[in-house]
């Protein structure tokens, strides 16, 4: 592992447990009259109550349920067209992470005279003069605390917008808002949320105080994924979760993710696989392929998925394997390229977009070349 500068930028305040959404007004009417709410159609009935309880306050409430899964920049545009001459003090994002990504992108935008082309990378963004909020309602991209925000560009292409402005001042983890999601949804974003923190743990650039966080997630994510897939309505299983995912958001800025998630974003912008989904494909393969280079590491992973720990650190990764297949098993979401829907002949230029993601594939415990990504994708066709 090679030792970085560490940086973390946290949350201004952390609001964690289940009914903690219920005091969020309270948060919010001594800084704001007039607010901005970025959420989904779905949760408007649950958010009803509070939105009422703003209204009656005095608050004006502008609500945008538009945003769905890989928001575009023609979809950002369209938003900050709409709000054009809102004079918003505060922007609250209730819902996945697509949603509190673009909820994050809106409060640095309004007030901000840089184009959205000049504030893609990271640390270009040069200040944020609006108030933000994050409130997930899924339990996978740990958006709510990370400085990291993901946009498709006009090429269809990914592109990560980092800055430490991007990180909330009051974070709201309210694990009940996770009860209504699908099973499928459940699943794939909790994989997600795992991914996050093992591709940390196992990251060139790992930090020991990074690895606190990368550890107790995978083991929470591990132990409850399979109970909130199977019984949405587990409370106990839901908040270990959530606790799992808001811990692996805390591992993006400092770290943040390799080669899995550099090969998982062809198939979300071009083939519009949902983001979570990609990852829980291409995670064992990309495993397999990263565990001689680290085999400690991935022992220790191994671990904290619940395995025995062998004679060896490569038997004992190599459990962790086995584990990772078993939990996508039993979280009954599809295991290979082909149950997916994608055709082997696009093989070649998922791996050419793969390698645009350098930002991504040079934390990687294992180099990785164009042929090596060709390789993992066949390896995870059928």
């Amino acid at each position: 592992m090679v030792q970085q500068l560490l940086k973390i930028h946290f949350p201004g305040k952390l609001v964690f447990g289940n009914g903690s959404l219920a005091n969020l007004k309270d948060e919010i009417l001594p800084h704001a009259r007039e607010i901005i709410v970025i959420t989904i159609g779905p949760l408007l009935n649950q958010l009803d109550p509070f939105f009422n309880s703003l209204k009656e306050a005095g608050v004006l409430v502008h609500v945008n349920i538009d945003i769905n899964q890989e928001p575009s920049f023609a979809d950002f545009r369209a938003l900050m067209k709409q709000f054009e001459g809102v004079d918003a003090d505060m922007v609250i994002g209730i819902g996945g992470g697509s949603v509190l990504d673009i909820a994050k992108l809106v409060a640095a935008q309004l007030k901000n005279d840089q184009p959205l082309e000049a504030i893609v990378g990271n640390g270009l963004l040069q200040g944020r003069q609006t108030g933000l909020i994050c409130v997930p309602a899924t339990s996978g991209t740990g958006s709510e605390v990370s400085p990291n925000a993901i946009l498709v560009d006009d090429e269809h292409q990914k592109k990560g917008i980092i800055s430490p402005y991007l990180v909330p001042d009051v974070v709201y983890v309210d694990p009940l808002l996770t009860l209504s999601v699908p099973p499928a949804i459940t699943a794939a974003t909790g994989l997600d949320a795992l991914t996050h923190c093992l591709e940390a743990y196992t990251n060139k650039f790992a930090q020991p105080f990074i690895d606190i966080y990368a550890y107790e997630g995978m083991r929470l994510i591990a132990e409850n994924l399979v109970d909130a897939v199977k019984d949405g309505k587990n409370e106990d299983a839901r908040l270990k979760v959530a606790m799992g995912s808001m811990l692996g958001g805390f591992c993006l800025g400092p770290v943040n993710t390799a080669a899995v998630h550099a090969l998982s974003y062809p198939l979300g912008s071009t083939f519009h696989l949902p983001h979570g989904l990609s990852n829980a494909l291409l995670l064992p393969y990309v495993m397999e392929f990263n565990v001689p280079a680290a085999p400690q590491r991935y022992a220790d992973v191994a671990v904290a998925l619940g395995c025995e720990r062998q004679s060896d650190h490569l038997s004992t990764a190599q459990a962790g394997i086995a584990k990772i297949r078993e939990l996508i098993a039993a979280c009954g979401i599809p295991a290979t390229l082909k149950e997916a829907g994608i055709t082997k002949e696009v093989i070649p230029q998922l791996a050419e977009e793969a390698m645009l993601i350098q930002r991504l594939l040079v934390n990687n415990p294992r180099h990785v070349s164009y042929d090596d990504a060709v390789g993992i994708f066949n390896a995870a066709f059928e």
